[in-house]
């Protein structure tokens, strides 16, 4: 069987260029061993909203004498939680799964194996096609750490779907998708440790953004240790032990569970890439800025070029692909990181658009920086809601934001007025034009737009 476009993997970004593909008029194959729906949907994003959701109606309920209620009982029924995750994540993939097997494609329900850079096997199908694209998404690192395989451990698969609360429980790392889960299970009633190897927590971003975090994380209990080197784990009887070095300092944390969240690597084992001629650096697909693959035949969208692990990135990038992949004269489409964004949704929410004073630093970019918190903002205030601060990055001369980065409630919300502004080159001086209702929350983005106009030239 011969298409013009064979996609391998049916998640965001897989699908993404099969309907890209499509709508060009292509002949498009999608294979996709199964379960159908993608990371995003069956293990990422969307289970992991639904049961942050509970937590902090829980975080909530046990603060209601703060704002003149009475006290509650607030106890968590994991069971519950995991069965209106299972609910709301069928109907999200019932919806894809539908999409999938849309009669303008071809759903091979198989694993695929490259046999050449034109041919692929699946099950028991050889599949030939002008392009083809790569999207097999993401899996869980395995790291070797001493011990750790011996005692035992969950991924962030798994702690999606535990039933029974653990009474304790050790996450290792600190990244997204390591400090959801821990604040989930702390506000359920866990006694969790982090344990975390960088210096502070969300480490790629500036450090100003994680530590109101981690302020929050130890108000409520948890117990966070940043800068640590893990030596091994040991099991004590029911308790697995993490040993670490923390301050110079040798230390040991025991908890019924050790979640590992080190980290995803590209999903590429058994792909057989090297049939295909497709060069990888350090497991990753490397592409180019059109999304191909040394290979000029062969893309590589989503989690699989290891570029950026989040989806509306890899819908882009899957767009992209399906156009390039079907018209291979050009003019190509091209990714542009300008507007890159992601939010952490912990309590109090990350979220970031455009370049960190990290990544100015490092590219040698001018800017300027002004941040405003949340504790002196009238509307936070009376939500109670004070962690945290926005802070935007500009142009000295001519005040174009470069980036934009809140810390704070509903900064998964308010991020999006900053990427407006930065989608039309906007500058501080449209923000302080730009009308603001009072009281929001959207309007402490005008402190520190109105502290930078003061550093700027007149324009």
């Amino acid at each position: 069987m011969t298409h013009d476009v064979l996609i391998i993997g049916g998640g965001s970004a897989g699908y993404a260029a099969a309907r890209t593909a499509r709508d060009e008029g292509a002949d498009v194959g999608i294979i996709d061993h199964g379960p159908l729906g993608g990371l995003c949907i069956l293990r990422g994003c969307m289970p992991t909203k639904a049961i942050l959701r509970s937590s902090d109606i829980i975080s909530l309920m046990k603060r209601a004498e703060e704002f003149g209620l009475h006290p509650v009982s607030a106890k968590a029924n994991l069971s519950a939680i995991i069965d209106r995750k299972a609910r709301l994540i069928r109907e999200f993939a019932d919806d894809r799964i539908h999409a999938l097997r849309d009669p303008r494609f071809t759903l091979y329900e198989d694993r695929a194996t490259f046999l050449s850079p034109h041919e692929v096997q699946a099950g028991p199908h050889r599949l030939a096609a002008k392009a083809i694209i790569i999207s097999t998404g993401s899996v869980a690192s395995r790291l070797p750490i001493p011990g750790l395989e011996d005692i035992g451990y969950i991924t962030s698969d798994e702690a999606l779907e535990l039933r029974d609360l653990p009474q304790s429980m050790i996450v290792l790392g600190g990244g997204p998708v390591a400090v959801e889960l821990a604040q989930f299970y702390s506000r359920l009633g866990t006694q969790v440790t982090l344990i975390q190897r960088s210096p502070h927590i969300m480490s790629r971003g500036d450090e100003d953004l994680a530590r109101p975090v981690e302020d929050r994380f130890r108000e409520e209990g948890m117990t966070v240790f940043t800068k640590t080197q893990l030596h091994r784990f040991t099991k004590d009887g029911r308790w697995k032990v993490a040993h670490f070095s923390h301050e110079g300092q040798d230390k040991t944390a025991a908890a019924e569970v050790v979640l590992q969240a080190l980290g995803r690597k590209p999903n590429i084992d058994g792909l057989n890439l090297e049939a295909a001629k497709v060069e990888t650096r350090d497991g990753m697909v490397t592409v180019d800025d059109t999304m191909r693959a040394n290979q000029p035949h062969i893309f590589a969208v989503g989690d699989v070029n290891g570029l950026h692990e989040v989806v509306h990135l890899a819908i882009q990038q899957g767009e992209i692909a399906g156009w390039n992949a079907v018209h291979p004269l050009g003019p190509s489409r091209r990714y542009d990181d300008r507007l890159n964004t992601h939010v952490v949704f912990t309590d109090p929410q990350i979220a970031s658009v455009g370049l960190s004073e990290k990544e100015c630093r490092r590219q040698n970019v001018p800017y300027l920086s002004a941040s405003y918190p949340f504790h002196d903002h009238g509307k936070s205030m009376t939500l109670g809601e004070t962690h945290g601060h926005v802070k935007l990055l500009a142009d000295p001369l001519t005040g174009t934001l470069l980036g934009a980065h809140i810390v704070g409630p509903e900064a998964s919300e308010l991020i999006h007025e900053l990427i407006a502004v930065m989608y039309y080159h906007g500058t501080v001086h449209d923000l302080m034009r730009m009308p603001h209702y009072h009281p929001t929350l959207a309007e402490i983005v005008t402190y520190p737009a109105e502290e930078l106009l003061k550093r700027i030239p007149r324009t």
